[in-house]
């Protein structure tokens, strides 16, 4: 068996055991009767010896293509988004150590799953780096980067796992209604996999030539129904459907119509949920949240953030620029990625700031977690596919 196929393999053993891993922890939660218990489950204790065979695959995945492929596998966004899902399993993992609380597992293990299934749906192919890429200053960035929005995430975990446990769901209001919301972007992500899975299945193609950003032309192919057409496109495909409008070069249509349909079916997926259980998606997982400690939940968010912050400020400010000066000349250029790692690092530095000056502590505090993870998010997705810059994946 080749490394490649060793590493695919490796991927698909970590993504069983987290949810298996999950399961264990769902049973640790339901059956706990008392804080000592809780603390101590046999399922708990299952749970997380499950979740570590996970890790340590996902690492052998991460090594195995690493040997494979030559360089740091982070150049693309299937590798980076399983780079970053695993590192998310190890800052639980270490936090469940310090603290042993089965709920973290719960709830963290679904988003890395989540994550996975979201990297799943983009090309695998092992490609060679281009001149830019091809510096060990980028392997430190964007690792250390990665793995400081993977302990940010953590907090967001624990924000979400203190907001279901002491918002009433049983009443209207604006803290329900945004929780709400959450539940609802996550489902947008699932139906990303469940929108590209079955166009996938169908084999659906459609090839199309444009001019680039660089007034070259160029060919692109797409595996949705084109709903926004590239600059100055012409189809090459018979009898295919017609982009509704034309975007500018510095937009990517192609992705800009994968993520209008994966938020589409999205809804539709949402609101079917809505409609059989006849209650807010928050609601069906409130009770899993109930046996939370609050305070040790708003505990951890806040000490993910204290060691989260650092790391990140390192790798997507401090390492990119030195990166940056070496493939670019120039430490900063307004690229959208730099923009928005900008933006990530102020919202974290004003939570710290209200935190420890304004003694945001509690729901503010947990509100602010999950707009962070909200905010990465949006960078992974929308700034990395749809805006083309220097060094997003567009």
């Amino acid at each position: 068996m080749g490394l490649a196929a060793l590493s695919a393999n490796l991927l698909l053993v970590s993504f069983i055991a987290y949810l298996i891993a999950t399961a264990f922890f769902g049973g640790a939660v339901k059956g706990a009767k008392s804080e000592a218990s809780y603390k101590n489950n046999r399922w708990g204790n299952m749970g997380i010896a499950i979740t570590i065979i996970g890790f340590i695959a996902h690492l052998g995945y991460f090594i195995t293509r690493w040997m494979a492929s030559g360089h740091a596998p982070v150049s693309n966004m299937f590798e980076f988004t399983t780079a970053f899902g695993m590192m998310l399993v190890g800052a639980f993992i270490l936090l469940f150590f310090l603290y042993r609380t089965p709920s973290l597992g719960l709830f963290a293990l679904p988003i890395a799953i989540i994550i996975i299934a979201y990297a799943s749906m983009f090309p695998k192919e092992i490609t060679p780096l281009i001149p830019a890429l091809q510096s060990y200053w980028l392997t430190i960035h964007v690792i250390t980067a990665a793995l400081g929005e993977a302990i940010l995430a953590i907090s967001a975990v624990a924000g979400l796992i203190f907001l279901l446990k002491n918002i009433d769901l049983t009443k209207k209001s604006k803290q329900r209604f945004w929780l709400e919301a959450v539940m609802l972007t996550l489902i947008l992500v699932i139906g990303f996999v469940l929108s590209s899975t079955t166009f996938k299945l169908t084999g659906y193609e459609a090839q199309f030539s444009y001019i680039d950003k660089n007034e070259m032309p160029a060919q692109i192919i797409y595996n949705y129904p084109p709903l926004f057409g590239m600059h100055q496109s012409e189809s090459l495909t018979p009898d295919t459907m017609k982009p509704w409008v034309e975007m500018p070069a510095i937009i990517n249509a192609k992705t800009l119509t994968t993520f209008v349909w994966s938020v589409a079916i999205g809804i539709v997926l949402y609101i079917i949920l809505r409609l059989i259980f006849r209650r807010p998606i928050a609601a069906l997982f409130q009770p899993f949240a109930k046996k939370a400690n609050s305070q040790l939940m708003d505990e951890i968010g806040y000490r993910a953030v204290i060691i989260g912050f650092p790391i990140f400020s390192l790798g997507a400010l401090v390492f990119a620029m030195i990166w940056a000066h070496e493939a670019w000349s120039r430490f900063w250029g307004w690229d959208p990625k730099e923009v928005w790692a900008l933006i990530t690092w102020l919202f974290y530095a004003a939570f710290l700031h209200v935190r420890l000056s304004r003694g945001w502590e509690g729901e503010k505090s947990a509100w602010l977690a999950v707009i962070g993870f909200i905010i990465i998010m949006f960078n992974l997705i929308a700034v990395n596919l749809i805006i083309a810059g220097l060094h997003s994946y567009a």
